[in-house]
């Protein structure tokens, strides 16, 4: 049975379409939403509002920049009354509130866009701040200065002079954020009314307060100077109001690797990695070596690298052990010629020559000396 085409002329004109194309059936379009971006963190609500209502002001400005000042005063205040608050003003504002990229601000104008035409025609009188009316009173969105969160409490410190006037209040003038104080360098407490880590009061009146930094590794002072340090930075040991540095690499304090050395630093220690002769070290170099890495030897008190069999025989002992060589090879000579063969007898006779001649001769009784006393 062939297939009937649907009745009516959007669905009758997707219907021939996809049998012009040659597909099994009515196709459908429908428009899948755009692929999320990983685009930086959205601005809060009331940070977009209020960049929404500084465009707005800015465009009244720009409107009046250029529609008058053409030097006809007279004239100029009779349109501008009934230009001032007209439709087409507003409009013209409107139009350039957003730019096109800031989808946050064109999001948030077409739902607040009938409060604004509102407050343009019957709210400019008593309500003449626009944040305040728009971003505050009727959205929501933000809180009053010194404040923050859905009921718009005081951040700490007072709403006048939020975290003291010495750090951040969290989501101030926002619905969000927690009001904690992000206290600034040298300041510390719930509100940054004291002094922080490594500072000391300078100066402290009802109003004001001035932190200054510690001496180097003191943690709590009461001066800058060495000697007026309360209490010490890790690493560093208090002793007669100075903070002293501790050496970890001589206490336990120091953990390090088993074949790495502990080095002292102001406040702390490094491990570092032992030369590649030693199996655990005491220090740099080859010569401060527990223990010596296979392929190494231990001469005196480093580790050096081994270099054969013969490597640690001095010059006289090789000399020895050659000459005992010999004496084998005359040995199996003599049992050669023992048996009559007239070229081994040979071999024999100028082997036995040449051996007697230097054991005769001085540095035979040195070397034979030297060998028999142990060198």
């Amino acid at each position: 049975m062939a297939p009937r085409a649907p009745r009516g002329l959007a669905p009758a004109l997707l219907w021939g379409l996809s049998l012009f194309l040659g597909l099994p059936g009515p196709v459908w379009v429908q428009l899948s939403p755009p692929p999320k971006s990983s685009s930086p963190t959205e601005p809060h609500p009331c940070h977009t509002c209020r960049g929404l209502v500084d465009s707005f002001n800015k465009g009244l400005e720009r409107t009046i920049r250029d529609n008058f000042g053409g030097g006809n005063t007279a004239w100029e205040e009779e349109k501008l009354s009934k230009y001032k608050d007209s439709e087409t003003r507003l409009v013209e504002v409107l139009e350039g509130v957003c730019s096109k990229s800031d989808f946050e601000c064109h999001r948030l104008l077409e739902l607040s866009e009938e409060l604004v035409e509102s407050w343009w025609f019957h709210k400019q009188q008593e309500a003449p701040d626009l944040f305040q009316w728009l971003c505050s009173d009727s959205l929501k969105l933000c809180c009053p200065s010194g404040t923050f969160g859905p009921s718009c409490l005081p951040c700490p410190g007072g709403a006048e002079r939020p975290c003291g006037g010495y750090g951040q209040c969290e989501g101030e003038g926002t619905r969000g954020g927690s009001g904690h104080c992000d206290c600034q360098a040298g300041y510390g407490g719930e509100a940054c009314g004291q002094c922080g880590l490594g500072y000391f009061e300078a100066e402290r009146n009802a109003s004001h307060l001035v932190c200054s930094a510690c001496f180097g590794p003191c943690a709590r002072c009461s001066g800058p100077e060495e000697s007026n340090c309360l209490q010490c930075k890790k690493g560093w040991a208090l002793h007669h109001l100075k903070c002293v540095d501790i050496d970890e690499c001589g206490t336990e304090r120091a953990s390090c690797g088993a074949d790495q050395f502990c080095v002292n630093t102001e406040g702390s220690y490094e491990c570092r990695d032992c030369a590649k002769a030693c199996l655990g070290c005491m220090g740099a170099g080859p010569g401060r070596c527990k223990k010596c890495s296979p392929g190494y030897q231990q001469v005196g008190s480093k580790c050096l690298e081994s270099a054969g069999f013969f490597s640690e025989m001095t010059e006289d002992e090789l000399v020895v052990l050659q000459q005992m060589f010999f004496g084998v090879i005359i040995c199996a000579l003599a049992t050669l010629a023992a048996k009559g063969d007239l070229v081994f007898t040979a071999i024999f006779i100028g082997a036995v020559a040449a051996m007697t001649g230097y054991w005769l001769s001085e540095r035979s009784d040195r070397v034979l000396e030297g060998f028999i006393k142990g060198r």
